[in-house]
């Protein structure tokens, strides 16, 4: 995280001239959702991400800002932020100069958190190997660190919602052996996050929607 925010300030001292920016503090970390083009929906689950946000603040002595952010995949303000949360249905589509900055953030100690909700899949794996054109996603293990951070997932990612009959699945982008992009496939942890009311799951299942999303942010913000 700090590797990501020094090169935050560099980007942009060379970018705008300016050195006057102000670090947050690390009771302050902010996180933020992924503000894409293409016609997917990034803005679903609107609930989701606040959730997760006031979870994890309950929950363990990290500190987040309270507020969710919203970020474009291009420009210096992608790294401001450890962790970019990635949603939606449907299409997706990275400029040349958002896939440049998209994988300057993930080489540089930023974390991408995408979590299919659904139709996302073939564009996805089609865009991140814009980014990466030399690795492709590979399945973690139920052994991997992400899936016993403060919570232990022994089988992996929790199953949310069904959709087309098949288990959940985590891949994810490993670049120079650091996860850089973990993908939530047939999971829909998001809709586990929203509010009670949106999908009326039972409070076993949100919870371990909620208590996965922890850990995977905790991960996001050690590694």
């Amino acid at each position: 995280m700090k590797q990501l925010f020094i090169l935050f300030l560099v980007v942009c001292i060379a970018r705008t001239g300016n050195s006057a920016i102000h670090a947050q503090n690390d009771s302050d970390i902010r996180i933020a959702k992924l503000q894409y083009e293409g016609g997917g929906d990034w803005y679903s689950n609107p609930t989701s991400v606040p959730n997760l946000i006031d979870y994890i603040r309950t929950n363990t002595n990290i500190q987040l800002d309270p507020e969710e952010y919203l970020v474009k995949p291009a420009g210096t303000q992608l790294f401001q932020y450890p962790y970019v949360y990635m949603t939606g249905h449907g299409n997706v589509i990275f400029t040349d100069e958002e896939v440049q900055n998209l994988r300057l953030y993930m080489t540089s100690g930023g974390f991408l958190h995408i979590d299919d909700n659904f139709g996302m899949d073939k564009y996805v794996r089609r865009e991140m190997k814009k980014i990466f054109p030399e690795l492709d996603f590979q399945e973690l293990d139920w052994e991997h660190p992400i899936y016993h951070q403060l919570y232990d997932f022994a089988k992996g990612l929790p199953k949310i919602h069904e959709h087309d009959n098949k288990p959940p699945q985590g891949f994810g982008i490993l670049y120079e052996n650091r996860l850089v992009c973990f993908y939530t496939y047939e999971c829909d942890l998001g809709d586990g996050w929203e509010d009670a009311k949106v999908h009326n799951d039972p409070p076993e299942i949100r919870e371990s929607a909620l208590k996965m999303g922890a850990n995977i942010v905790i991960y996001a913000l050690n590694h």
